[in-house]
This record gives C-alpha cells, structure tokens and sequence, in this order.
C-alpha cells in the first residue's frame, strides 16, 4: 500500500434507545474495524440516540452536550488507543438556546482535528431540525487530519452541489457525509425506490464533478415516531464507499454492517488531469449562483 492509499470504513448501525448501548456497540465496531487496518473510520449522522428530529420535543434539548464533552474525550480516547482517524456526529450544545448539528473529527492522537456545523438545515414531515439546529457558521472548511484533508458535510448538505464544490474549492481530498435518511412509510415502493436512487446518484455525481473519493455512512432500521403522528421511518443504509469517478469502491445494503475499503487519495491527480472540470470552469459567469432565484 502506498503513502497515498488509506484503508477507510464507516459503521452503519441500527439505533438502540439506550443511547449507552449505541456508545457500547460502535466502540466495538470501531476497535474491530482498527484492528483490519482501517485507519479513517466514520459514523452515521446523530449515532448516539435514535433520530429525535421526529417530533418538536423540548425535552430532547437535553440530549445535547458541549464540544469538548464525554463523547470527544471517549472517542478521543479510542482513536489514540487505535491509531485511527474518527468522524462523529454530535447534538452540540454551543451556548444555553444554540444548539448545532455538528461533525467531530478526530484525529489519530485523540485529539479534536477540527468541528463542521451542518448548513443547510431540513424542515419537513418527521425531520423537524429547524426546531433544533442553527445553521452553521464554520463554512465549507476542509479539516487536517494524519490521513488527509477532509470535506466533512452531514445529510441534507449532501444534496447540494455547491457544498460538495466549495469543499473541493478549499482542498478536500475527500468527501463524508455522515447521514440519517430513510422512507415515508406512505410511500409506495416506486417512490422509495426513486429517491434512494437519486440519494445515491447526486452523492456520486459530487464526485465525478470533482474528482474526489466519497464516503456515505447512513443508518438503518425502522424508529418509531415519538409522538405517535407518523408510522415513523424506515432508515434505508445503502452507506457506501465510491473512488473519484463516482465507482462503487464497497456498499451496503439495509442490514447493520461496517463497511470497508481502500481508497486511493493520490488518484484524484490523475482523474483531474484527464476531467479537468476545475480548469474550465467559467467563473466569470458564475455570478448568478449568489442569487436565491433568476427571476
């Protein structure tokens, strides 16, 4: 292996509603995941409870904790005992009545590499984050790390372009995107099918476009609703490694697994020497995109 080839794998996991329990589990999956090589692990998005964002519950605000807290420092602790890179996801408690969706990196010494604060924030039927989450104020910043830089996004980012874009922009050598997305049970098959195909297919065109590995770590397993207003959501997995040409390096189906493979970040150079998407880009003409519509 290369100095430029890095084992990579991400943790896809159904959620326990003893959130110790979920802890307990993905340290496991973490530790047996290091001892197969892999040296940059990630997790799903909000992996320490069920996804709450079901229902507008004051209470869950207690779910939150601080960046620093316990979950840096136990992950912190099983990243420095396994020499390995680990991408979390966190309800932040920034201040008393500002709370954030944030992905923690950190770094193979158990150290905090950097933090990114999810941007584009969802507000639909079973997925009330706006009632939780300020959008973030940290930009589309890559984060240093012993295995490279990474452009970390979560979830709903997932689907823009321009996110994926400006982290290409700045550097990012590699694309995540920790995830919590599954079905509306009122949704025929058809559907379902459809919007997992495209969840799959603008994942991998970010991508293409930009030369880049992606790592897509989502969870599985049906959640009830809390407040008994929907049938709940069925989380469909799918995560899935691809290379910078959007090719399936490993996926997933909907069962709980840890998926695993090498990626080579040194092909990037390559790819962009034969797509050189970024050469001929016409920012002269690109002014229109800072506009919310072209009326």
């Amino acid at each position: 292996m290369n100095s430029n080839e890095i084992k990579v794998a991400l943790i896809q996991q159904a959620a326990a509603v003893d959130s110790v329990a979920n802890l307990d589990s993905l340290e496991q999956s973490i530790r047996t995941a290091a001892a197969s090589g892999a040296k940059l692990i990630v997790l799903q998005e909000l992996h320490n409870t069920p996804y709450f964002c079901q229902q507008e519950e004051i209470a869950n605000f207690d779910l939150a904790e601080t960046i620093p807290g316990p979950s840096t420092e136990r992950f912190g602790r099983i990243a420095s005992e396994n020499g390995c890179v680990i991408v979390t996801s966190l309800f932040e408690k920034r201040a008393t009545g500002l709370y954030h969706n944030t992905a923690v990196v950190i770094d193979a010494d158990g150290s905090i590499a950097g933090c990114y604060r999810k941007m584009h924030i969802p507000d639909d039927p079973g997925f009330y984050e706006k009632f939780y989450f300020t959008p973030g104020d940290l930009g589309f910043t890559p984060i240093d790390t012993s295995v490279g830089r990474l452009g970390v996004l979560v979830c709903w980012d997932q689907w823009y372009p321009e996110a994926a874009r400006a982290m290409a922009l700045a550097g990012a050598e590699l694309l995540v995107y920790p995830t919590s997305i599954g079905w509306d049970s009122r949704d025929d098959e058809a559907e379902q099918q459809r919007q997992l195909e495209a969840w799959i297919t603008v994942q991998r065109g970010h991508s293409v476009a930009n030369g880049l590995p992606v790592i897509a770590c989502n969870r599985v397993g049906h959640e009830k609703d809390p407040g008994g207003h929907t049938a709940g959501i069925n989380f469909w997995g799918n995560s899935f490694i691809c290379g910078p040409q959007g090719e399936f390096l490993a996926r997933a189906d909907e069962k709980a697994v840890t998926l695993a493979a090498t990626v080579s970040l040194g092909r990037s150079e390559e790819i962009r020497r034969i797509w050189p998407f970024l050469r001929d880009r016409r920012i002269d003409a690109y002014g229109d995109l800072l506009r919310r519509y072209i009326d």
